[in-house]
């Protein structure tokens, strides 16, 4: 049995992983709720002489809130790396809560016309600014407060909370697309999914204003800041900040890609809308369990075997599994085909989260993971579903996602094939 100190520190951790990440996982809800709706957004913001033109335009809008994303890697990032992970997680997360409400409150073209969509395109923006300074001080706050052994598992919740938000956005639209019309659910139905988002914006305030802060304060704080910059410290690290590119460009085409699903099995494959939202909610689910075990065999077997074995299995899965969903789409093929490759993709990627933070000294940690996972997301996220589009829309070959996914794993594996091990003990821990 151990000790009252050392439960009550396990509870703490635990308490304190909770609170950051379930604003993390509050956030991602209604950034990625977008993507479902992007259609009935499209037609809501973006009317056109064509439904292919109609979506892109909505795809475009959903894109530009990565622009802001770098901006807000610098600014909160650097923030959270001098004052504190707590107030930079508060502030992105009061960003956050302002542009749902104002996507979710904006009147139709129809009805005010052009200044519709500015509102909603600035109201993305700033999403994206906020977004792009919370995963970096949310990952650097969980590596911080986690045991050495545990780093994994703990640091696996900032991966599995953006997917339990994922989640629950896919099982809001199976819901809706269930119980309403389509033309109900194009009036007000994907609003009352952001409201859904927004109702919880409450609760995650309170409980990241109980987070203790992890950084130095005072004299010391000021005399780590006074010693260094951040560009010059992560000059050191240069060769593991590209890998970190290629794998987060990797993770995130593959990430956007899945998110798109629920679009190109309605406008693609043209199943039912319920089957659609129904692919996302089993893929999200699956990959939380995914996220979360990748965290934990990380921690036993070191970061690399976790990042290298999984990826190389989606290498083989991906085209495959494809080839099955277009040729007999239905619910066996889209969930269980789709299923097995979200699963395994999602394995991966936590051993990285871990593997990439350990790596960066803590004075830089913050800010460097949040400006290089803003790039990334920015560059590859933001396009990823207007290419894959653009794809289908070019070549009338509704394998084309499967084109995207493979080049982007193949990217992820040669640069996961080359970062340093970091675990504390890359063998198994004793039990």
């Amino acid at each position: 049995m151990l000790p009252d100190s050392e439960i009550k520190q396990e509870f703490d951790v635990r308490r304190a992983a909770f609170a950051a990440t379930i604003g993390n996982m509050l956030e991602f809800y209604d950034f990625i709720t977008y993507s479902f709706f992007a259609t009935e957004i499209g037609h809501t913001f973006f009317p056109a002489t064509s439904e292919y033109g109609s979506l892109m335009l909505s795809l475009a809008t959903f894109g530009a809130g990565f622009l802001t994303r770098p901006i807000g890697g610098i600014v909160l990032g650097i923030f959270s790396d001098r004052v504190g992970r707590r107030p930079a997680m508060l502030l992105s997360f009061a960003l956050m809560g302002a542009a749902i409400l104002t996507i979710a409150l904006t009147p139709s073209y129809a009805a005010i016309g052009i200044v519709a969509p500015i509102i909603v395109i600035v109201a993305r923006m700033v999403q994206g600014f906020a977004l792009g300074g919370e995963v970096g001080p949310t990952t650097a706050y969980l590596i911080e407060i986690a045991p050495p052994r545990d780093r994994g598992l703990v640091v696996a919740w900032q991966p599995a909370s953006q997917e339990i938000a994922a989640t629950a956005g896919a099982l809001v639209g199976v819901v809706l697309s269930s119980t309403m019309a389509p033309d109900m659910l194009q009036a007000y139905g994907w609003r009352v999914a952001f409201l859904i988002g927004a109702v919880c914006l409450p609760f995650g305030i309170w409980m990241r204003r109980t987070l203790p802060e992890t950084i130095p304060h005072g004299a010391h704080a000021a005399d780590i800041a006074e010693r260094s910059s951040h560009l010059k410290l992560a000059r050191r690290h240069l060769r593991v900040i590209v890998l970190a590119v290629m794998i987060l460009a990797s993770g995130t085409i593959s990430t956007y890609v899945t998110q798109y699903m629920t679009t190109y099995a309605k406008t693609t494959l043209h199943v039912a809308p319920s089957l659609a939202f129904t692919v996302s909610l089993v893929s999200n689910g699956l990959q939380v369990i995914g996220a979360l075990l990748g965290g934990w065999l990380a921690d036993r077997f070191g970061r690399k075997p976790i990042m290298i074995w999984p990826q190389l299995v989606v290498l083989v899965l991906t085209y495959p599994a494809f080839l099955w969903i277009v040729q007999a789409p239905g619910a066996w093929s889209l969930l269980f085909g789709f299923g097995i490759v979200s699963f395994i993709g999602s394995l991966p990627f936590t051993a990285f989260y871990a593997a990439f933070t350990e790596a960066l000294p803590q004075s830089i940690r913050g800010g460097v993971f949040a400006t290089i996972y803003a790039v990334a997301i920015a560059s590859f996220g933001g396009t990823a579903q207007l290419v894959v589009t653009w794809l289908l829309h070019v070549t009338g070959d509704p394998l084309a996602p499967s084109w995207y996914l493979l080049l982007a794993a193949v990217v992820g594996l040669i640069a996961m094939s080359l970062m340093p091990e970091t675990a504390p003990r890359p063998a198994k821990y004793d039990t």
